[in-house]
Order: structure tokens, then C-alpha cells, then sequence
């Protein structure tokens, strides 16, 4: 997993690259989060449109990511959702936890509502 961050005004947009699966993905994105967290940003957008694989372990490190961010009260947005995650998120009921963009721009000016 490589993950690399942009910055649009306040936003930290975490672009991921890879498998974001058990003992790759997850624990890179975890650290990555609370990096973003101690520097003082409080919106996040995490970008999955090259993420190929993603697995349970990535799917619930997603959900910590959201939970941590809630905590600290940060907003944590998903950008690029493929179908194969829409699907998963959907079987596992869990579609209504994360704002979901197809747009960069539209899920940027999001966190301005």
C-alpha cells in the first residue's frame, strides 16, 4: 500500500494506492490517519480510486478511521468508491456510515456544509 497525501485548502487528501488488505494496507492506513490527526487536520478525504483490493481487515480499518476521526473531531469522507466497495459496504450494512463522492471537487466543497 502507498499512500500518499495533497492538500486542498484545510482538506488532507489521502491518496491510496494498492491492496488495502491485513498487514499491508491496513496498518499503513491507520498510521497515516493519526499522522493527519496530530498535525491538526480536522478534514479528511481518502481517495480509493487505486485501491484494487480491499478485504475485511481493510474494510474495518476504514471503520476505525472513522471512529478515531470522530473522537478528534474530524470528518473523514470517502472519494472513488469502486463498485467492489460500494458492494461490500452495502452487504455489510455499512453504506450509510461514510459520505461517498464520485467528485473531488463536489466531496471538497462538502466539507464546507
Amino acid at each position: 500500500m502507498k499512500i500518499e497525501n495533497r492538500y486542498s485548502g484545510d482538506v488532507v487528501i489521502l491518496e491510496l494506492q494498492g491492496k488495502l488488505t491485513h498487514g499491508q494496507g491496513d496498518i499503513a492506513l491507520r498510521q497515516q490517519i493519526l499522522e493527519v490527526l496530530d498535525e491538526g487536520r480536522k478534514q479528511v478525504l481518502i481517495d480509493l480510486g487505486q485501491v484494487r483490493t480491499i478485504d475485511s481487515s481493510g474494510l474495518g480499518e476504514l471503520i476505525r478511521c472513522k471512529v478515531t476521526c470522530d473522537r478528534k473531531g474530524a470528518k473523514v469522507k470517502l472519494l472513488n468508491v469502486d463498485l467492489k466497495v460500494y458492494k461490500l459496504l452495502t452487504m455489510t450494512r455499512l453504506i450509510g456510515v461514510f459520505d461517498m463522492f464520485d467528485d473531488e471537487q463536489k466531496a471538497l466543497e462538502s466539507f464546507s456544509d
